[in-house]
């Protein structure tokens, strides 16, 4: 049941993974009667890859995701996106200014990617396309998306991780990639974004660190930092309670800047028809 006036809540799934990987937070948030909509990225979970001459790109993420937002019915909510995830909503801030509530991004950073990482993108979409390089890829860098702790007290998580991402479409994996790798600088999107957001970073992520975190955070006007502990890259999965007890506390922000506004809009109008 999904309560009156309840504000809700688009969350968007990391590289190789679908939406399943948000099964915690999402009931989290339906039990407190918010509106959960968990959408597949183009290629992923049961969304196929479309096949088009438009060469690889987030805004085209951003895009479907406005449009299935437009098929729900939902004009105002908040945004959440872990790792491509968290791009996909930087783009879509970009291409679609005023549609986002609020703002939470997981283990992202906002710059586009030095020489050195980009180079590392189009080496693996290169590499997850051959049959003979394959496994050997998945099997070194999947397990990197967790923690060192979350490797050692959770080996059936890495288990379940390496399972998507060999079940994951290659030619789906090699286009995220390539579109990742293409994305601009967010910087200004993000000092312009001014909304209630979190920045949430696990303090055993090996992919993006703590100061890249905190640097993300600082851009953002009313942005707050939220390290979680013992987690890595994939935090909704590594530590859920914490994540969506963040996002819970970002909802309350987000509900209470919208009263004020709207206090605030109710005075201007009564001053204003005093006035005249």
């Amino acid at each position: 049941m999904t309560g009156s006036g309840m504000l809700p809540v688009v969350l968007l799934h990391a590289l190789s993974l679908d939406a399943s990987m948000w099964e915690a937070q999402r009931h989290g948030l339906e039990e407190r009667g918010h509106r959960v909509i968990t959408p597949d990225q183009r290629g992923f979970g049961r969304v196929p890859l479309p096949l088009g001459p438009e060469p690889p790109s987030l805004d085209l993420v951003a895009d479907d995701l406005a449009r299935t937002l437009d098929g729900h019915g939902i004009g105002r909510f908040l945004l959440v996106g872990s790792s491509m995830g968290a791009y996909t909503a930087m783009a879509f801030l970009r291409r679609h200014p005023g549609r986002a509530a609020g703002l939470a991004l997981l283990s992202a950073r906002a710059t586009a990617d030095e020489p050195e990482a980009r180079a590392q993108r189009l080496g693996f979409a290169e590499a997850i396309g051959d049959d003979r390089a394959r496994e050997r890829l998945i099997a070194r860098t999947t397990p990197l998306l967790v923690g060192a702790g979350t490797r050692r007290r959770r080996p059936e998580l890495v288990d379940r991780l390496l399972a998507d991402v060999r079940r994951a479409d290659p030619a789906a994996l090699a286009w995220a990639q390539r579109a990742i790798a293409a994305r601009p600088d967010s910087a200004d999107t993000l000092r312009g974004a001014d909304l209630p957001a979190v920045v949430i970073a696990g303090d055993e992520d090996v992919l993006v660190g703590a100061e890249e975190s905190r640097r993300t955070a600082a851009l953002l006007p009313r942005g707050r930092l939220v390290a979680v502990a013992g987690a890595g890259h994939l935090q909704p999965l590594e530590a859920p309670e914490p994540v969506t007890r963040a996002l819970l506390e970002l909802l309350a922000r987000t509900a209470g800047s919208a009263d004020a506004a709207a206090t605030a809009a109710t005075t201007e109008t009564a001053e204003g028809a005093r006035a005249c």
